[in-house]
């Protein structure tokens, strides 16, 4: 089954085969067949390679029809979401320098029809992807870099094989190398500065963020990177919002904070809080100076709670939630985060 994924904040998927996070099991014997870069013959590996080239080429120069002629029918059929995301794309790498990683041939031509989930176990240490209900055949991943542009993205490509040894776009997954100028690799060293020091909402927002910018695609699973989500459960704070939500209390009034992530919609790494707000705090959103004071309240309370969020963050970017919008959000930089009067900032947009 070959499905497209909707786009999320900082990525850029098109279509991706099924596929599932696992963990490495102990044993895989039935696994279908894979063979790394260093494993195939020059011929093989410079094959894949092209192919991968090729389709990126596409992208670069936004030429969508070339792109559609090379996917796979039941994708090509349904091509707008694809277009989209090229278009969306071809800005931020159109002047990059295109680098292959890796490259992995993935043979699955002797599953039995109809599977549930397919499992490739590649090179050593062993790298595990995951599929599920891909069709019997070849197919082949290429993880590629797109560097020297101000938004480097890391690229990787599924192909299919096709008649007459041709090779299809059967998926294609675009995200970033970079947050706020800093790669996967340093949110990792930093979260784990702030879980020595116990500091647990810093270090599980800064794990987030490495694992999102050093896991290429959300179904390939590696010692590293077991290690980095070991590591950001170990660290999860036990008070975050979920099915239940978080209870503040700032200058006598009672805050539902129900989510907690990151962004970098105003350019810094920035905490990008929600909350629900009661009746009476309802009615205070309808004027801009009382639902800033009420925004601003709540922001100061959780920095309170966990001082070390001033040090790990630009600011805050809240939003007062009523059913499936927003009724106020507003941005501050930490700075102007504090008890007492209130700064006059300029309300962000709704979103």
């Amino acid at each position: 089954m070959l499905l497209e994924i909707r786009k999320k904040e900082s990525c850029l998927p098109l279509v991706v085969l099924a596929f599932a996070s696992v963990a490495i099991p102990a044993s895989h014997a039935n696994a279908a067949s894979c063979l790394t870069q260093s494993q195939m013959t020059s011929q093989q590996r410079d094959t894949l390679a092209n192919e991968a080239r090729a389709m990126i080429a596409m992208v670069q120069g936004g030429d969508i029809a070339s792109l559609r002629a090379k996917t796979l029918p039941a994708i090509a059929s349904d091509f707008d979401g694809i277009a989209s995301s090229v278009t969306s794309l071809k800005p931020m790498v159109q002047n990059a320098t295109i680098t292959l990683d890796e490259v992995y041939s993935l043979d699955a031509s002797k599953d039995q029809p109809g599977a549930e989930r397919t499992q490739f176990f590649c090179g050593s240490p062993i790298v595990v992807l995951t599929f599920n209900g891909i069709p019997p055949a070849m197919y082949a991943l290429a993880i590629l870099h797109a560097t020297g542009v101000p938004k480097p993205q890391q690229i990787s490509i599924i192909l299919a094989g096709a008649a007459g040894n041709q090779w299809q776009l059967a998926g294609f997954y675009a995200k970033p190398m970079v947050e706020a100028d800093h790669d996967g690799l340093w949110y990792w060293v930093s979260a784990r500065k702030y879980a020595q020091t116990k500091s647990d909402w810093a270090a599980w927002l800064y794990y987030r963020v490495a694992e999102d910018l050093l896991s290429p695609t959300d179904f390939l699973s590696s010692p590293n990177l077991q290690k980095l989500q070991q590591e950001a459960d170990q660290a999860r704070p036990g008070d975050l919002p979920g099915k239940t939500p978080l209870t503040l209390t700032a200058q006598g009034s009672t805050f539902d904070l129900t989510a907690i992530d990151t962004t970098t919609e105003f350019g810094g790494l920035d905490l990008d809080i929600h909350y629900t707000p009661s009746v009476a705090e309802v009615a205070q959103l309808q004027t801009p100076s009382t639902a800033r004071t009420q925004v601003t309240s709540l922001m100061a309370a959780l920095v309170q709670q966990h001082p070390e969020l001033k040090q790990a963050f630009h600011g805050i970017w809240a939003h007062a939630d009523q059913g499936n919008g927003s009724l106020f959000a507003l941005e501050l930089p930490m700075d102007q985060i504090s008890p007492g009067p209130q700064p006059q900032a300029a309300n962000a947009p709704i979103r």
